[in-house]
């Protein structure tokens, strides 16, 4: 509607009218997405999210990647998750047996990454003409229709940054310098989706609403997934409250990436809690080693008490 340049929302006669809380929200998000200008209008960095098929979060996202050179696997992860969900659902008494069949895609850096781990593996299948599809998916208790819709999206997202001219950067999938990229290019959009574990139980502490959930039993840190430890901070895709009150495709983040990444006003904005003064302190830390900094390179007449604004 933004990009119709349709002003006013708030009086726009919709045939369903959308909730006007649920409506001053989402102009929040695109506010903290830097999507909006003063005026409220898409900023030139929202228009070009508006070319993407994609909700704001991914979009920006995929827009970050190309700044931190992870476009080829921040692309696969945005279509995976906006492709209905690559996992099958097993009868009950099978469900153990698919729960290991996952442990053998898992990635130790979290779920983010294993959906990569599955794509590139789907597409390393489909260019051995001896090998069945369907077959290896129904092995593994994978959707197939859902990889394809994925595959699909992939083209048409990889199409849509050719065509605007944005840098589509060489794969590296697995280097440490692509999966800190990558985290930061999630954090640049998902930002408003993190939490933390309180008391080392599972138990995650949203920090938008002071809300508490749990992890998915299939995630890669789900109770049945012993392969990888309960992480303190993650950056999660969705927050099943009404279902399960579960966080579902988490991947494990530092507080010190997450500061580095936020915006300030958004920071501050945040609700008061432990986590956030955590985080403050992580911040003043960082602000005073700045400072220290900057003070070594001024001559005495330069130095300034200006604060070191972390990013």
């Amino acid at each position: 509607l933004k990009r119709m340049e349709i002003a006013g929302l708030g009086h726009c006669d919709f045939i369903d009218r959308p909730d006007p809380g649920g409506l001053m929200q989402a102009l929040e998000e695109l506010d903290y997405l830097a999507a909006l200008d003063n005026d409220g209008n898409l900023s030139e960095m929202g228009i070009i999210m508006s070319e993407l098929p994609l909700e704001p979060q991914m979009a920006k996202t995929v827009l970050a990647s190309c700044e931190f050179d992870c476009v080829s696997e921040v692309v696969i992860i945005a279509a995976m998750l906006t492709a209905p969900s690559c996992f099958g659902a097993p009868p009950v008494d099978l469900k153990p047996e698919a729960i290991q069949c996952y442990v053998k895609l898992q990635h130790p850096e979290g779920d983010h990454f294993t959906l990569i781990n599955i794509y590139k593996a789907f597409k390393q299948l489909q260019q051995d003409p001896y090998c069945n599809e369907e077959r290896w998916c129904q092995d593994l208790f994978l959707n197939h229709a859902a990889l394809l819709v994925a595959d699909a999206l992939h083209s048409e997202l990889t199409d849509t940054l050719k065509r605007i001219e944005l840098p589509i950067s060489a794969p590296a999938f697995g280097s440490r310098t692509n999966t800190i990229n990558i985290k930061r290019a999630l954090l640049a959009g998902f930002f408003m989706q993190v939490a933390r574990d309180v008391d080392g139980s599972g138990n995650y502490f949203i920090l938008t609403h002071k809300h508490v959930a749990q992890i998915h039993p299939l995630s890669a840190y789900g109770a049945k997934s012993p392969k990888l430890g309960l992480p303190e901070w993650v950056l999660f895709h969705e927050h099943t409250f009404s279902e399960d009150n579960c966080l579902r495709t988490l991947t494990h983040i530092t507080p010190e990436e997450f500061v580095q990444m936020v915006p300030q006003y958004f920071f501050y904005n945040l609700p008061s809690s432990e986590s956030k003064d955590i985080l403050q302190s992580i911040l003043n830390r960082e602000a005073s080693l700045c400072q220290k900094g900057k003070s070594h390179k001024e001559t005495p007449e330069d130095q300034t008490t200006d604060r070191c604004v972390i990013q």
